[in-house]
């Protein structure tokens, strides 16, 4: 079933575990997104974001990401992440996600706060979801998410005087922060600021993200969301998953792309799994109900009723 980013978040803040948003450049990587959430009853973030679009068209993605996302039975957030632009972010919200995230974490503050904001208004009235970004995640060497090579990081990390200040200008649904995290694979082992995530959880009430998941142990995973995280988001892992089993799959020349697509797929969803087991959200999904409606159900009622009054009155 297709929500928005409030239908999710909001049960595992106050749950203590966290969703995973992982993006889904192809067919390959969103149906193991999918069948790893059903297959651990999970709630899901699917999406991708504005420096993926040369590997998928947004609006090509969509064909694939919405219809997917209404059709699961698990709630499945459709996230446009990282939107740079202004124009991204709107037609991402004519095409029908659910939710957005509006970056202009590099601008000035006031300038956050605006754009951010205006974003925050039209999403909404769309039935939208906004996430914005305060302090600047940058990005390890090769990331696909960007090139932001930053130097001393922690220069760039949120200032948690702020957080409560951006959230009630801007209406944000979400906030991404800057903790000693980056996009990418880690070439040293990252040293997140828990203390820092304790304190802006506990000035501010929308859900955190933590932006660049992929690469941090089990351990800092576990620690930052009992500290406060809500959102975790995932690519690379799931995204070197799906290559090492083409890799292992791929044997001769005589193989073709329909040999390779099952392996993707799978290793896909099982990294997927690990990372929702890890997060805690398995098993949050709420139960499967009746695909009849209130309005279904009195009319079949009435239908029977007659049926039975038919025959009492013969």
């Amino acid at each position: 079933m297709l929500v928005n980013m409030n239908e999710v978040l909001k049960p595992a803040q106050k749950g203590k575990y966290a969703v995973g948003l992982f993006n889904a450049v192809n067919l390959e990587l969103a149906r193991g997104i999918i069948n790893a959430a059903e297959c651990t009853r999970s709630p899901v973030i699917m999406g991708t974001a504005e420096i993926l679009l040369p590997y998928g068209p947004l609006e090509e993605v969509s064909y694939y990401l919405l219809p997917m996302a209404k059709k699961a039975s698990v709630p499945v957030v459709v996230h446009l992440d990282h939107g740079l632009s202004y124009d991204t972010c709107i037609k991402a919200l004519k095409l029908g996600f659910s939710s957005i995230m509006y970056d202009c974490s590099t601008d000035t503050y006031e300038e956050n706060v605006r754009k951010v904001k205006e974003m925050a208004d039209i999403a909404h009235s769309y039935g939208a979801t906004i996430e914005g970004e305060l302090g600047h995640v940058g990005d390890n060497e090769g990331s696909a998410e960007g090139s932001d090579h930053l130097e001393d990081p922690s220069k760039f990390f949120t200032d948690p005087k702020l957080a409560k200040d951006f959230v009630d200008k801007t209406g944000v649904d979400a906030l991404a922060i800057a903790v000693g995290n980056a996009h990418g694979a880690y070439k040293l082992p990252p040293k997140l600021d828990f203390e820092r995530i304790r304190t802006i959880a506990s000035t501010i009430d929308v859900p955190l993200v933590l932006h660049g998941g992929s690469g941090l142990t089990d351990d800092d995973f576990r620690q930052a969301i009992k500290d406060g995280i809500s959102k975790v988001n995932i690519f690379t892992d799931i995204n070197v998953a799906a290559v090492k089993a083409e890799f292992e799959k791929f044997s001769s020349m005589d193989k073709g792309l329909i040999d390779l697509i099952p392996a993707a797929v799978e290793a896909v969803k099982q990294e997927t799994m690990k990372k929702m087991q890890l997060f805690s959200s398995d098993g949050k999904a709420p139960a499967q109900t009746s695909q009849w409606n209130a309005a279904d159900i009195e009319k079949i009622t009435r239908l029977v009723a007659a049926e039975v009054a038919k025959h009492l009155n013969k």
